[in-house]
């Protein structure tokens, strides 16, 4: 068995921060940037408007083209009202499991890497490894576009990006897009015996959510020939809901959080454009009970799908370490499809597996650690030839 103590050790330091998403991830930043400059390697931060969170970037070996950009997010999802049992934020060891929240989700990959940067520094790499840690991906992938800009800009072009999300070392080169949105429905509040006066804003959403369903179903129905995604067509679903104050009161407003998972081919500008134009034609025929009824939709987050290429040097590269010959698509977003969106070639591939990612008691496998670890051994050695 390999000795894989430093990666424990490393995943428990990270684990210990909280860096839920509604947190600063500044305490995990401070102690990555403490480590790493007690090494000799410099670091960059690119912060969000207030200072409260920030990417990090960090190069090891040479500054010059074709290094290979090993992308994480630091952030995790809540612990509240799930029933652990064990402390979520201590990892915690039990036959042969590692429990803890973003053991899998993502902590593990990056702190893999963490670990052998001694290693990396002693291979004397002749091109180089590119840490690329981010914020708020997990509500969105907010953090990580001004970090992809900039090292865009300020580093030598990377010849590949490796998303270190769990896939249980699986290639992946393709994912879905996700975006969401918030509707906000303004009726006219009237005595429910009165429902002729009145403009119902609840009914007026679920007439709204009816139509999306309805074009979820045609996007179902006109799934792509051949899509290897799971659903295989663009998904559509209104998952959270608010309105109305009592049973005999005509709501006044009414709001309803929906996304959009699209596959590679879809146009989400067209899709969310037919939605639009019939809420237009709601909101005339609401308006003209009372003026100042409305409709409001925020586009909150828009993740871009990761489309499979051909010649792509990330999937290469990911082959090659791993051995496999074959690539395989997944159903949920990363940053990977911002990479790609800018310019990057792109591949997903890390240790753990997504069925545990927001779950309680979280966990990666030792010996999910352990390859994750030869992975990582294996492209130093090739940096370093």
């Amino acid at each position: 068995m390999t000795d894989i103590s430093a990666q424990i050790d490393w995943l428990a330091r990270l684990v210990a921060h909280d860096t839920t998403s509604s947190k600063s991830n500044l305490c995990l930043v401070e102690d990555v940037e403490d480590y790493l400059h007690g090494l000799g390697v410099a670091t960059k931060r690119v912060a969000n408007e207030d200072g409260s969170k920030t990417n990090l970037y960090a190069i090891v070996g040479p500054e010059i083209e074709d290094g290979v950009v090993l992308s994480g997010h630091t952030d995790v999802v809540p612990v509240l009202g799930q029933a652990w049992d064990t402390d979520p934020f201590v990892l915690t060891e039990k036959d042969g499991l590692l429990y803890g929240r973003g053991t899998c989700d993502m902590k593990a990959f990056s702190a893999i890497g963490l670990s052998l940067v001694p290693e990396m520094l002693a291979a004397n790499l002749q091109r180089p490894l590119i840490f690329a840690l981010s914020y708020d991906e997990e509500v969105g992938c907010l953090g990580a576009p001004d970090m992809i800009d900039e090292i865009a800009r300020q580093v030598p072009a990377p010849s590949a990006v490796i998303v270190g999300e769990p896939t249980m070392m699986k290639v992946i080169d393709g994912h879905k897009g996700i975006s969401s949105f918030r509707t906000q429905v303004t009726g006219y509040t009237t005595h429910s015996s009165q429902a002729n006066r009145g403009v119902s804003a609840v009914m007026m959403a679920a007439r709204i959510i009816s139509f999306i369903e309805e074009l979820s179903r045609e996007l179902e129905a006109n799934a792509p020939a051949g899509s290897a995604f799971d659903p295989p067509h663009t998904t559509m679903t209104v998952n959270v809901v608010h309105g109305g104050t009592q049973l005999n009161i005509m709501a006044g407003d009414c709001s309803f959080d929906w996304d959009m998972r699209s596959v590679p081919g879809d146009d989400v500008d067209e899709i969310f454009g037919r939605v639009q134009s019939f809420v237009s034609t709601l909101e005339q025929e609401m308006k003209e009970k009372h003026e100042g009824c409305s409709v409001a939709t925020t586009w909150m987050t828009r993740a871009p799908h990761l489309a499979p290429q051909s010649g792509n040097r990330a999937v290469e590269l990911a082959h090659a370490l791993t051995g496999q010959n074959h690539t395989e698509v997944v159903s949920y977003a990363t940053e990977g499809g911002q990479f790609q969106g800018a310019g990057f070639h792109t591949v997903i591939c890390g240790p753990g597996s997504i069925d545990q990612a927001h779950q309680p008691n979280e966990f990666i496998s030792l010996a999910q650690m352990e390859a994750g670890t030869a992975f990582m051994r294996r492209l130093i050695a090739r940096m370093a030839a």
